[in-house]
């Protein structure tokens, strides 16, 4: 995988030499960036758009909270400050599958489940954080709390390859099956779709991606990339393919605007906080757009 990235990063680096790319992409830096923005744009707001059809907003920001447990569990196991993933995804798996599980044993309300799920989790956190910080300088966790796409090394875009390229596959075989299952699960039983199983799948997938994205644009924050593209597509096409389209487009411009605009113009912006800055800005003009038009 390093040979590919090599050669992506060179082609883009001779660009920027020869003059038809910005002279920002001479910095290894900032080639590994964009890579991650021309794949997390798109994941993000394609599964966007099943996580707002099966209303899991809610759901999918809990997963991104409760990573922080993981993260702090990685580090007191002796896994890298940088890159703790196996304790991050081992967490961030177990807790949206049992949620999932007690969601559909209990008959209680998801959003109080998951209220009391998050709950727990950020409180076991905050206190492993506590015994974190004796270890290592806690400003090294920022990167996964607000999000860090310039220091994004060869080991995370491996991890987005892997996690958006299960996503593809899996959002491409059963995108149907998702969503009739959210929008109509009793039509979906009657149409022999296995709800159950296409309910556990979709959670295992939304924390796969979840953990893949939070190095890059922060557990905080990487549910508003899954949600805003959505809603802005949501905004201007009524119909499913369009609302996938559209949501992938704003999605990709949001991620790669929010690495371009700050280093071109010197602006002092974390990287995970502008592209939701981006995306935000898309869904505000997309916005007016629709109120233009009601008012046509």
């Amino acid at each position: 995988m390093d040979l590919i990235y090599d050669a992506i990063r060179n082609l883009l680096q001779n660009g920027a030499q020869n003059g038809w790319l910005p002279e920002i992409f001479k910095y290894g830096f900032v080639v590994n960036s964009m890579i991650c923005a021309m794949i997390i744009g798109p994941i993000l707001g394609a599964v966007g758009t099943i996580v707002v059809v099966r209303r899991m907003a809610f759901f999918s920001s809990s997963i991104g909270n409760a990573a922080i447990t993981g993260i702090a569990l990685g580090i007191l196991f002796g896994e890298p400050v940088s890159a703790p993933y196996a304790s991050l995804t081992a967490f961030a798996l177990l807790f949206a599958l049992y949620l999932n599980f007690s969601r559909n044993k209990t008959g209680m309300s998801q959003d109080t489940l998951i209220a009391v799920f998050l709950s727990a989790s950020i409180a076991i956190g905050a206190a492993l954080m506590f015994s974190v910080t004796r270890k290592i300088n806690i400003h090294i966790l920022d990167s996964f709390l607000f999000g860090s796409i310039l220091t994004a090394g060869y080991s995370d875009i491996t991890m987005l390859v892997i996690s958006g390229g299960t996503a593809i596959v899996l959002g491409t075989v059963f995108f149907n099956r998702l969503m009739i299952s959210g929008l109509a699960p009793d039509l979906a039983e009657v149409r022999g779709v296995r709800v159950m199983a296409i309910n556990y799948m979709f959670v295992v997938l939304l924390a796969l991606v979840t953990v893949a994205s939070i190095k890059i644009v922060g557990a905080i924050l990487v549910e508003a990339l899954l949600i805003i593209p959505a809603a802005s597509a949501r905004n201007i096409c009524r119909s499913l393919r369009g609302f996938v389209i559209w949501s992938v487009i704003f999605g990709t411009i949001a991620a790669a605007a929010g690495v371009i605009l700050p280093i071109q113009f010197n602006i002092s912006v974390p990287s995970g906080g502008a592209i939701i800055i981006c995306a935000t800005a898309i869904f505000m003009m997309t916005f007016m757009f629709r109120l233009a038009l009601r008012r046509a």
